[in-house]
């Protein structure tokens, strides 16, 4: 179990709070199915995945990238609690869905680096 200093917990805010969901969350959810493109298959009902063009200008990719990072937002807001937090959905993407363990790492990966490069200063 993750345990946080209140020092941490408040950068993590700091940093949450700056986070646009809609437009990292879309940039970031489309990243992942062009640079990954076998991540395409849990969106099969998604609509048109044919091209990078495509993909970025699906509003249900951006819409479900934003519903990704709404979700992460509920970490932030229960720190101390993750695990019961996140029950339900890990239950659904590992025993319903099947995702493989390995695109969360690469899905958080993004996040970070559509995050990081969506600011040109940090204070």
């Amino acid at each position: 179990m993750v345990h946080f200093t209140a020092e941490e917990k408040a950068a993590i805010i700091s940093i949450w709070e700056k986070v646009d969901l809609e437009k990292i969350g879309g940039e970031t959810l489309g990243r992942l199915l062009i640079v990954y493109p076998w991540t395409q298959r849990f969106f099969d009902k998604f609509g048109n995945l044919s091209s990078a063009l495509a993909i970025m200008g699906n509003p249900r990719i951006r819409a479900h990238g934003k519903k990704v990072l709404t979700s992460l937002g509920s970490a932030v807001e229960n720190m101390d609690n993750l695990k019961e937090t996140f029950a339900h959905l890990s239950e659904l993407h590992c025993d319903k869905l099947h995702v493989d363990p390995q695109n969360f790492k690469v899905s958080s990966e993004n996040v970070f680096l559509m995050n990081f490069t969506s600011h040109n200063t940090w204070s």
